[in-house]
């Protein structure tokens, strides 16, 4: 399908940001929900999902654009100040053949450490909930 698709309201971040499956909570206001990835690329994984149902970024409103970036910045920050990486990468992706999986916008912070090469996108391991609540713990103290 095209990046023109309907949004659709069964996804699995639709249904986390309704309650109905459980996740690691990092962050969440009336604009944007943080969660820690659970087929993490890199430790620390986070995504940054809107509020707003949006398939991608071409299909969000502007306004809720811009606020939904300043609350991808705010856990950056949280990601760098918890877990000392030696860097961050942070995408995004828009449609299945631009690597998108989930088709709910969604932003990537992976933090990166010199000499530890980087999971594929969906294809590593499942993170354990004891270690993803250790990390949401972490992360969330430094939310300020």
């Amino acid at each position: 399908m095209g990046l023109d698709g309907r949004y659709d309201e069964g996804n699995i971040f639709a249904r986390i940001l309704r309650g109905e499956l459980p996740a690691a909570r990092v962050f969440e206001d009336e604009h944007a929900l943080a969660i820690l990835d659970v087929f993490p690329q890199s430790r620390g994984h986070t995504l940054v999902l809107p509020r707003q149902p949006a398939r991608n970024l071409l299909d969000i409103e502007p306004e809720a654009l811009g606020a939904l970036i300043q609350r991808v910045q705010r856990v950056a920050r949280a990601v760098r100040d918890a877990l000392q990486p030696d860097g961050l990468t942070i995408s995004q992706f828009n449609g299945a053949a631009g690597g998108q999986s989930v088709f709910h916008l969604h932003f990537h912070v992976i933090p990166r450490w010199e000499g530890r090469p980087l999971g594929g996108h969906g294809q590593g391991g499942m993170a354990g909930p004891d270690e993803l609540a250790q990390l949401a713990d972490a992360i969330r103290a430094r939310m300020g």
